[in-house]
């Protein structure tokens, strides 16, 4: 991966930590499920009627759409509403990372080297050791949902993997075509057919307007520009390679929710972030795996060679015509003219050194 890439890696790293809070804003006001419709809903409008679609298969489409975008927002939504704290989702949720390694070793059949496994391993001790520590302030319940949603990311990641589009913003945005419909089918079964629209009606009033703000972040900074990055980095790059970048976003998100909500890290969260860093950047260190390139070797081609027209005397243009005509059988039994004319020029060459003015100590050789 070159050093272009990977700061665009640190970006999307640092869009997505900073995207918790603007989650966590949003949800205080907005229903869950509603407010996952809400953020896909204002991309796909005009998404439908200026963007052309991607030319991917469609099935590929769905499984990205139904991964990364309804499966983990609608988890993590739910998790965040149920009191999951907002730092500890951001750490929870990688592991989306393992889960894309997982599972691009075995459906995609990536190759994965023994050193960027052992990298992967580090950091999950890291994720582990915050996850212990933090895991006091927070039910087992949201936990799960938010693994259901790294994983629901993971499914996403191989789906945006295996479109292959050479337009990578383009399956971002109708990605985001997908989630409406079925989210704003849960929020209507789960939250009631009211919950969405009174939120909406009340967005200019409390903590509406500071809601707004955060479904302007999370549309933005969040959809746009982190998801598109990602997917330009998924079309370029194995699952695996990409994937470990994600480890990273914890620590931007359990920062940011120390600075701004007074989340207060403790020193086994810190020391957990660190090794996550450590084991991440091991990863990363890991190239991937070149492409097969088509051989340079080529099968060695046959040139005629024909001899040049010798004015000697006639006795050697009837030898040199008589060895013609018994190639000639060789090669109407397809073998290559160049071979045949090549030994007879070998030969009448041969002959043509037995006279003293061929040899190469006469005056004729230097001529």
């Amino acid at each position: 991966m070159t050093s272009r890439h990977r700061l665009l890696g640190l970006t999307v790293v640092v869009l997505w930590g900073l995207n918790f809070l603007a989650i966590r804003v949003s949800l205080d006001h907005f229903p869950p499920f509603f407010f996952a419709a809400l953020r896909f809903a204002v991309i796909a409008i005009p998404v439908l009627l200026f963007v052309p679609r991607p030319q991917v298969p469609v099935k590929w489409l769905l499984v990205y759409g139904l991964g990364f975008g309804i499966g983990q927002f609608a988890f993590l939504f739910w998790a965040m509403d149920s009191g999951m704290p907002t730092g500890l989702a951001s750490l929870v949720l990688q592991s989306s990372a393992p889960f894309t390694v997982v599972l691009g070793a075995i459906l995609l059949r990536e190759q994965l080297r023994v050193t960027q496994v052992c990298g992967l391993l580090v950091a999950m001790c890291g994720m582990v050791l915050i996850g212990w520590d933090r895991a006091q302030t927070a039910a087992l319940a949201p936990v799960v949902l938010t693994l259901l949603a790294g994983l629901s990311w993971a499914l996403g990641n191989l789906g945006s993997r295996k479109a292959a589009s050479d337009q990578p913003m383009r399956l971002m945005l109708w990605m985001c075509v997908i989630p409406p419909l079925p989210l704003l089918a849960v929020s209507f079964a789960v939250e009631g057919p009211s919950a969405g629209w009174d939120s909406l009606t009340s967005a200019f009033d409390g903590t509406g307007p500071l809601a707004l703000l955060g479904l302007s972040y999370v549309v933005i900074l969040g959809t746009l520009v982190g998801s598109g990055l990602w997917t330009a980095l998924l079309s370029r790059y194995p699952a695996g390679m990409v994937a470990p970048f994600s480890l990273l976003v914890p620590i931007v998100g359990i920062g940011a929710s120390w600075l701004v909500l007074r989340e207060e890290p403790s020193v086994l969260s810190l020391v957990g972030g660190a090794i996550v860093i450590a084991g991440a950047a091991a990863a990363q260190r890991i190239g991937s795996v070149p492409p097969s390139k088509p051989s340079d070797s080529h099968a060695p081609t046959r040139v005629v060679v024909r001899p040049d027209p010798v004015k000697n005397s006639p006795s050697e243009h009837s030898n040199f015509d008589h060895a013609a005509r018994q190639a000639r059988p060789a090669r109407s039994s397809g073998r290559l003219l160049g071979v045949t004319e090549g030994r007879t020029r070998q030969g009448f060459d041969d002959r043509r050194t037995d006279r003293p003015e061929d040899r190469p100590d006469s005056v004729g050789s230097a001529r």
